[in-house]
This record gives structure tokens, sequence and C-alpha cells, in this order.
């Protein structure tokens, strides 16, 4: 059997968490999209914080809506949550 090479678990787990942060923003940027469709004035300059208050409206107003959570919602925590896992895993490898 092959021993695990640190060096290219680090390198994984950094390249999985940075595809996971892309995933995020694009499933956040999809949630300000629906957000937005839903009549919500979303403010283009102050995004960045206030990302967070348009994924809360996205669960609010979906689970308003059908009476369960959108699915963007779940992709987007996960995407975020699998980056910190990836990055703990990178620090811990190198």
């Amino acid at each position: 059997m092959e021993e695990i090479n640190p060096l290219k678990m680090a390198i994984a787990a950094n390249i999985l968490a940075l595809v996971s942060v892309i995933l995020g923003v694009v499933f956040s940027l999809m949630i300000v999209h629906e957000v937005s469709k839903r009549g919500v004035k979303i403010n283009f300059f102050w995004l960045r914080l206030y990302i967070i208050k348009y994924i809360a409206q996205y669960k609010q107003l979906t689970r308003k809506e059908t009476g369960r959570v959108g699915p963007l919602y779940y992709l987007c925590i996960g995407s975020y949550v699998a980056a910190l896992v990836f990055v703990i895993i990178y620090l811990i490898a190198r």
C-alpha cells in the first residue's frame, strides 16, 4: 500500500476549499437574484455586507411561500461549511 503524502492531501484540500467557496458565491448570487424577483430591493453597493441578510430573507420567503426552505439555501450554506472543513483539513495536513 502506498503511504498518503501530506503535501498532496494539503493541495487537494486547498483546491476543494477554493471550489467550495466559488460555489458558495455562485449560490449566494443566485439567492440574491431570487430575492430580487420577489420584490426585495437589493443594495448592490453593500452586497458583500448584506449577503447574509439576503440569505436569511430567502429562507424566510421560501418557507412562507411553500412551507419549506428553498434548495438554494442548503446548497449555499453547505458549500461554505464544506469550504471551512477543507480549510481545516488543509491546515492540519500542511
